[in-house]
């Protein structure tokens, strides 16, 4: 057992600049190497997430950005609207204006020529009148002068 500690002792010994070597390799990483990594990694973070929020508030300043783009789009097409309803409106009032004016035109044209229709059959029916009894006299004179030509009939 004295030879197994001995050897263990040995062992322990050999081991130990081993160990001195592997702590200070340890020490040399974390300082030499870890630790800017780290700060590198935590400097990242502190990028991503500052990053994100600036992301964050620039799709929040968009959204605002597209609302009110939205709303004057809206509005813009409700004046469009608006000034084209005036503008109809405006066109259906100058028609109306233009049939009313037609109508009246062809009420008076159509009266015109009722007057018109009615003088001259008044001077029809006047030189009908005028000429009747010197049609009267032709017929009656052409009738009893063909009556006169024609056979006595037996009675």
């Amino acid at each position: 057992m004295q030879e197994i500690l001995h050897q263990l002792a040995e062992l322990f010994i050999e081991a130990v600049p081993t160990v001195v070597i592997v702590f200070f390799f340890y020490f040399f990483m974390r300082f030499a190497f870890f630790k800017p990594l780290m700060a590198a990694m935590d400097e990242r973070k502190k990028r991503i997430e500052g990053a994100k929020a600036e992301a964050e508030n620039a799709r929040a300043i968009a959204a605002t950005e597209m609302n009110r783009y939205h709303d004057a789009i809206r509005k813009a097409r409700g004046e469009i609207y608006g000034e084209q309803e005036v503008q109809r409106q405006a066109i259906l009032d100058e028609r109306a204006k233009l049939l009313r004016a037609l109508r009246t035109r062809n009420q008076e044209n159509v009266a015109a020529a009722k007057d018109r229709i009615g003088k001259e059959v008044e001077a029809a029916r006047a030189e009908v009148e005028a000429q009747a009894p010197a049609l009267a006299t032709e017929i009656a004179t052409a009738i009893l002068a063909h009556a006169d030509a024609l056979p006595e009939r037996p009675r």
